[in-house]
């Protein structure tokens, strides 16, 4: 069976696992299940009997569990890396052929963050292995839909939670995203919705008989863009992660151009720092508007993920870095604007930090690619880091 990280993510790469991301799904490459079926195969190979937990129809978590054989009651640490890629358009490489060139390993997901699963089930290998008898037990978690609505993280948070789960719950998470081997502290979270303005419909050639949808959604915008100006001010930035911000990424409404439109809608994305929370963050756009001359409707939001606070997950790191340092020499504590999956792990109660190969900004780009040898110290890193866990 394969367990060096460099074999491990060309057999990763080459098996498509595209996130439709709400556009059409094309069957040769869309959804994890290629890379589900292969991780209960090589789980099995290694030993440890996969539990899978289907999320929704084809799309499954995969969840690997080694409890340390000399311990009745050995403590459990949770490593997290996602199945998922974003779609492949656009990109000028081959996207799942598998390329090393100049130390670098190029592919859809080498990144973002079939690199990262790469290194964490060597690790993981090494650890059922190679464990001495004080190591903890290692629970890897292989979530779906990371790219997307995040439903693999928000069943498995609330499988920890709530679940009977087959060992006592983790005590800590370290989640794999691209860090060049720093460590992500805090990071920002999000909340998504869509705005409406509605109208009366008219022809175009008496446009004074109706009321344009899209005229005040002009008004809404101009709104926004002043209040997404004014946050900095009004909300001190965090000193890692930066400033609250808001976005206004899509538009559309209308029926056709001789039709006075009595519809448009907008998509705003508002990104949270520590210390505020997705309700309070919408409920003041909510206000902000509230004083225009007619109604805007604002939907239930269709994504929410918490920020990742840094007061809680100290020890975490501390611990972490001494791992890091031994592997790869001094690196640093940060903080990042995107969000993970840490903060839906810390929710639950488990102190979370960010780790893993790679440059986020490779992430998603039309020729993909991480470092080899970032690839290799992370899979070490991440071993030795579960070999030597105590506790906090």
């Amino acid at each position: 069976m394969l367990t060096d990280p460099v074999e491990l993510l060309k057999a990763l790469i080459a098996l498509p696992s595209v996130n439709p991301m709400g556009g059409e799904a094309d069957p040769e490459i869309s959804f994890e299940g290629r890379v589900t079926e292969y991780l209960i195969g090589w789980s099995r190979e290694l030993g440890i009997e996969p539990i899978v937990h289907e999320v929704e129809e084809g799309r499954s978590n995969v969840i690997l569990l080694w409890e340390n054989p000399h311990q009745s009651e050995s403590v459990v640490i949770l490593l997290d890396a996602h199945q998922d890629t974003v779609p492949v358009t656009g990109m000028t490489i081959e996207p799942f052929l598998p390329v090393i060139k100049d130390g670098k390993m190029f592919g859809r997901g080498s990144c973002d963050v079939k690199g990262g699963l790469a290194a964490m089930l060597s690790g993981f290998a090494r650890i059922v292995h190679d464990a001495p008898p004080e190591a903890p037990s290692v629970m890897l978690s292989c979530t779906v839909d990371e790219e997307s609505t995040t439903t693999g993280i928000n069943a498995l948070t609330t499988w920890l939670s709530d679940g009977e789960l087959p060992c006592a719950k983790p005590v800590v998470a370290v989640i794999a995203e691209p860090t060049e081997l720093d460590i992500i502290v805090t990071h920002r979270g999000v909340v998504r919705w869509k705005i409406e303005t509605t109208g009366t419909a008219c022809h175009s050639s008496t446009p004074e008989l109706g009321e344009n949808a899209i005229y005040r959604m002009g008004q809404v915008l101009s709104r926004l863009e002043k209040y997404a100006a004014s946050l900095p001010a009004v909300k001190p930035a965090h000193p890692k992660c930066g400033p609250s911000t808001l976005s206004v990424g899509r538009i559309g409404g209308g029926a056709s151009v001789n039709i006075v439109p009595d519809e448009c809608w907008i998509e705003v994305d508002r990104r949270l720092i520590p210390g505020e929370t997705a309700e309070e963050a919408q409920q003041s756009v909510i206000d902000e508007l509230d004083s225009l001359p007619f109604h805007v409707i604002h939907h239930q939001p269709w994504l929410t993920s918490a920020p990742l606070p840094d007061d809680e997950n100290e020890s975490l790191a501390n611990t972490l870095m001494i791992s890091i340092e031994k592997v790869a020499g001094p690196h640093e504590m940060i903080g990042v604007a995107f969000g993970t999956h840490a903060s839906r792990t810390a929710r639950a109660g488990i102190p979370s930090v960010v780790f893993g190969p790679g440059n986020i900004a490779q992430a998603h780009t039309k020729d993909e690619w991480i470092e080899i040898q970032q690839l290799q110290q992370a899979a070490d890193v991440y071993y030795q880091f579960c070999k030597s866990f105590k506790s906090l």
